[in-house]
């Protein structure tokens, strides 16, 4: 689904990646982009720095359970799901091409959807209501 106009809609960029999967288990920064974008009626996500890897389609992707003692976690966030769900919903996402890059990551495996980042096509900030860090 391609992005709707910019128009009225707010630009989020995320560079972090992992604040600790754990503690963030019910409400990660893409849980949070989701439910902005549901109630402030769109946005569009840039991802720089390691956050480019939520938008990889890669073979190694982070475990889903982590053990700690006797405990099995299996509630962890997974990021791709979330930009998946995003872009279904209609928000743009965009990864930083020189981030993924300079991670080594083949910026052709991104996740169906995401588009690379480029000096040339990357999202306009001037042209949103708001930009946002997370």
């Amino acid at each position: 689904m391609e992005p709707q106009p910019t128009t009225g809609r707010r630009l989020l960029v995320v560079e972090r990646a992992y604040r600790g999967s754990v503690e963030t288990q019910f409400a990660d920064v893409l849980y949070l982009a989701r439910e902005l974008n549901r109630q402030q009626g769109g946005l569009d996500l840039l991802l720089r720095g390691l956050a480019v890897t939520f938008a990889t389609a890669a073979d190694d992707a982070p475990a889903r359970t982590v053990r700690i003692g006797r405990v099995e976690l299996d509630t962890l966030p997974d990021p791709r799901a979330s930009l998946r769900t995003l872009l279904a919903e209609g928000a743009g996402v965009w990864a930083e091409e020189a981030d993924l890059t300079g991670l080594g990551t083949d910026p052709d495996r991104l996740l169906p959807g995401v588009r690379r980042a480029r000096p040339d096509s990357r999202p306009d900030w001037s042209a949103y209501q708001g930009v946002h860090f997370l």
